[in-house]
């Protein structure tokens, strides 16, 4: 079931959309495709484009943003990634909605399939039919082992310079890109990147260890959050490996040695 204030935006908005030249689709990603939307949940629109008035389409998405709501503001996702897209707050009711705006044979390029809910004809349906979703493949477990201890040395320096927060902002960047996509992976589920929902996917065990990563700008604090981010990474990659997977020995020792040096002031 769609929560009132994303129903309410939809209500106005679709028949807008639907009267504006040059657009030939809308559909809908994210948490709609996992029927997981709640009253916190942002929408994430596709607006499927004729390439022939893309670029006019691109120049007025302020302006069409502006006509499907009480839009507060706006701004493009470079900061993403994603310049196609429109980050956008409205009123009344509050609500985060991001618009995407892909020309249509661009639409073949995607990481997942939308729900379409409208469409000019079948031409959008037409270009999800004949081609499929890639999702962003996760970083291997063997990249992540050529990396992670490098990072570890790099913690070791700012601690050692006690630049606290610096090594609270990197255990947070090793939360997101290491232990939260292979605890994803090791509990069933995609590896992808980051810690979104991860309260709703891992058992308490799990979320534990994460827990015990989370550092506050304090010397002490910090050491304990490194050393269990390296204790949970090891138990994570005995569990994971594959028989091609080759532990980077040398350099984990000298780095694993190295902070403990400088944890201890010596």
């Amino acid at each position: 079931m769609v929560p009132a204030a994303q129903q309410l935006f939809l209500d106005h908005a679709l028949p807008v959309l639907a009267r504006t030249p040059g657009l030939v689709g809308v559909a809908v990603g994210g948490s709609w495709l996992e029927n997981s939307l709640d009253q916190y949940s942002d929408l994430d629109l596709v607006l499927v484009l004729d390439p022939a008035q893309a670029p006019r389409l691109m120049e007025e998405r302020p302006l069409l943003a502006a006509s499907l709501g009480q839009l507060l503001e706006c701004f493009t996702g470079e900061h993403v990634g994603e310049p196609r897209l429109l980050i956008c707050l409205y009123d009344e009711p509050l609500l985060h909605v991001d618009l995407k705006f892909v020309a249509l044979p661009d639409l073949a390029q995607r990481v997942e399939d939308p729900s379409i809910l409208w469409q000019q004809d079948t031409l959008v349906s037409g270009v999800l039919q004949a081609s499929r979703a890639q999702p962003p493949p996760a970083p291997s477990l063997q990249w992540l082992e050529d990396r992670f201890w490098i990072w570890v040395h790099y913690a070791a320096t700012k601690l050692g310079r006690g630049e606290l927060l610096e090594v609270v902002s990197f255990l947070d960047y090793l939360r997101t890109t290491v232990l939260g996509p292979l605890l994803t992976q090791q509990h069933g589920g995609l590896p992808v990147r980051g810690v979104r929902k991860l309260e709703q996917m891992l058992p308490t065990s799990a979320l534990a260890s994460l827990h015990a990563t989370v550092a506050t700008a304090e010397r002490t604090s910090c050491v304990h959050a490194l050393e269990q981010a390296i204790a949970t990474y090891r138990s994570l990659r005995h569990t994971l490996r594959t028989p091609e997977f080759v532990a980077k020995q040398q350099v984990e020792r000298r780095a694993v040695t190295y902070l403990a040096d400088v944890a201890s002031g010596a």
